[in-house]
């Protein structure tokens, strides 16, 4: 198969934004506004870009594989995580599915939380055709059980960083627990934030990663800085406070 080569400054672009490669996993800095896998809007995903970077720089001459382990919703950014091999696929999504993979989030808020930190267990019921998620009561026909724990690490001007540990994936789970009280992240309209960000994107971050390399079985950490357009963070890293 032959891919349409990138641009120099695409090439550039997606180059600087690796994490971590080897022969069997890449990841990936995603930025807001990028899609993880094809979807309806036809636009390309970063797994196809990627395999146009892997075939142009390694001059690959046939199919690059690229599998896809888990997602990122589009207006959120952060490490993401793709395999080069079906071995490396079939194990990294056991993995998630097991729940052995630790992902942490960086939120910026527009309030703090309270109390400062928390475990919080909701449980959700996503709406298909408004493609969100609400908190409901405990028993709710089809909802899930969702779990976090924050906690509030610093302010801004006007703004509230809040880590977010994963305990569960449900549909915009982040999103729609921290909205619940009262703590919407900056620019998502959808959970009630009061203004868009320039990029379209919410300040939602995947920060941090840890898991299990599917080969090599080494426990692997990889961090992706958070992007410059949150004001007020500048030398911020994910994962180094205490």
């Amino acid at each position: 198969m032959i891919y349409e080569p990138l641009s120099p400054a695409a090439r550039e672009d997606l180059a600087g934004r690796i994490l971590y490669e080897d022969n069997h996993i890449i990841i990936v800095n995603k930025r807001p506004g990028e899609i993880v896998q094809g979807d309806k809007t036809g636009d390309e995903p970063l797994s196809e870009t990627l395999k146009r970077f892997i075939a142009e720089r390694d001059g690959k001459p046939g199919q690059v594989f690229m599998g896809v382990v888990h997602r990122l919703d589009r207006p959120v950014s952060g490490v993401t995580i793709f395999a080069k091999t079906s071995k490396a696929l079939e194990r990294l999504s056991a993995a998630f599915r097991e729940g052995t993979v630790h992902k942490t989030y960086y939120a910026l808020c527009c309030a703090a939380p309270n109390p400062p930190e928390a475990l919080l267990e909701d449980w959700l019921i996503r709406n298909e055709a408004k493609n969100i998620s609400r908190v409901v009561p405990a028993g709710h026909p089809g909802a899930k059980l969702a779990k976090l724990r924050y906690r509030h690490l610093l302010d801004t001007d006007r703004y509230h960083l809040v880590e977010v540990e994963l305990l569960t994936g449900r549909h915009h789970q982040i999103r729609c627990q921290l909205s619940h009280i009262g703590c919407s992240i900056k620019g998502d309209l959808k959970y009630g934030a009061p203004r868009s960000n320039p990029d379209g994107g919410i300040c939602l971050h995947a920060g941090v990663i840890r898991l299990i390399h599917p080969v090599r079985k080494e426990e692997l950490t990889v961090t992706a800085p958070i992007p410059a357009s949150w004001k007020g963070l500048d030398g911020f890293i994910p994962g180094a406070q205490a």
